[in-house]
């Protein structure tokens, strides 16, 4: 076999580098083609979802011809692309749905109704729609084309919110919930039908950047500072030196958790406000029950009895089963809200690292505590103060 020129190779080289960078340039609108060749004069890579709108716009009968293109959240889900006459967000647009009918594997294109996130109904939209097919792609993303009459009042504008959307399946006709992820939350903007354009809605960032203050406010007060000072109580008090500097720092450390605490459940009351239909019953009845537990927690400050009193004993039961109440459900409703939230991986890693730490700090704590009180014991020194009696009573050294 003769060997290549260097002309041949050279061909056979950028056939291959060709073939390796082929995937990459696929993932844009105008290398997209369609099995029965329709074609559009606009083509838009939309800003997130990995989602493409294919689009022509007849201003002389004010006819809208689409084809939008997004890949399900999960094998069998659907993809959807709406608009919504009246606002920016999902709530009250009237959408194209596409999904792979469950029995025949062919993809069927429906039309919703989504007056509300409780109320998603398949049912005709309000302006006409025809033509609507949907198709299945090599890549595993589905298809949607339709044509629609835009509504004169959007026409007279000459621009309509859209809204796209994807997720994980279909279940008796009804659409299963998809994710609130920050893609999920940002996939809206406004189309102009005649430059044929599209900006991203502000709406959706500040809805985002609002979830970000929620979790971090709320990851940090209850998810790190109420640990902390609940170690701060149950192991510095139990160094003489500490007194009554650790009692300080106790209190500081709560009040700042409560404090800011607040803040993010107030960010929470108000994300819950802006997201009718929308309810993580979990969180927000941890959420709820962490605050009142909290907030009892503070005001009783105010009614601590004198270590003599009779009822100290009553009140330290009290205070710290509430203190470890707060510091078990603040850990658990962290994690609740990062699967909420669902940021980058590095945030919920970087707290499950904090957690590691103060836990590897506690145990090293107990044991150094242990040793300390079991120290004094055997040399009948005087014991720390366990809240009563003025510390003749019997001995807690562990308490918070």
């Amino acid at each position: 076999m003769a060997p290549l020129s260097s002309s041949s190779s050279a061909f056979v080289f950028l056939t291959l580098w060709a073939l390796l960078i082929s995937p990459a340039v696929s993932l844009t609108c105008s290398s997209q083609t369609f099995t029965k060749n329709q074609v559009y004069s606009n083509c838009l890579d939309l800003p997130s979802l990995s989602s493409y709108l294919h689009f022509s716009y007849n201003s002389s009968n004010t006819t809208l011809s689409v084809a939008f293109v997004a890949t399900p959240s999960k094998s069998g889900g659907w993809v959807s692309w709406a608009i919504n006459p009246t606002a920016t967000g999902m709530s009250g647009s009237q959408s194209l749905v596409a999904y792979k009918n469950s029995s025949t594997g062919v993809a069927v294109a429906q039309t919703y109704d989504v007056s509300s996130y409780n109320s998603i109904v398949a049912k005709d939209l309000s302006f006409e729609v025809w033509d609507k097919t949907a198709e299945t792609r090599t890549d595993g993303s589905l298809a949607i084309f339709a044509k629609i009459k835009v509504p004169a009042d959007l026409a007279a504008k000459g621009k309509i919110n859209q809204v796209w959307q994807v997720g994980p399946g279909v279940a008796d006709g009804g659409l299963e919930k998809h994710d609130f992820a920050t893609a999920n939350l940002q996939s809206k903007g406004t189309l102009d039908l005649n430059s044929g354009q599209s900006t991203g809605s502000s709406g959706g960032d500040s809805r985002v950047k609002k979830k970000n203050i929620h979790g971090i406010l709320n990851a940090v007060s209850w998810g790190i500072l109420f640990p902390l000072g609940g170690m701060i109580a149950r192991y510095i008090r139990t160094f003489e030196s500490a007194d009554p500097a650790w009692f300080y720092l106790h209190v500081f450390c709560q009040i700042s958790a409560y404090a800011i605490g607040v803040a993010g459940w107030g960010t929470g009351l108000k994300l819950g406000s802006e997201s009718s239909g929308i309810t993580y019953s979990g969180h927000r009845n941890i959420g709820i029950a962490l605050f009142v537990l909290a907030t009892v927690q503070i005001f009783a400050l105010f009614l601590r009895p004198k270590k003599e009193h009779k009822y100290r004993v009553y009140w330290n039961i009290y205070h710290h089963s509430f203190g470890y109440a707060i510091i078990i459900l603040g850990i658990i409703n962290v994690f609740k809200g990062y699967d909420i939230l669902k940021p980058e991986h590095k945030w919920k890693a970087a707290y499950i690292i904090v957690i590691i730490v103060l836990g590897a700090i506690s145990l090293l704590l107990e044991a150094i505590t242990w040793v300390v009180v079991l120290k004094r014991k055997s040399d009948k020194s005087t014991k720390p103060y366990d809240g009563y009696n003025n510390g003749e009573g019997r001995q807690q050294p562990l308490a918070m």
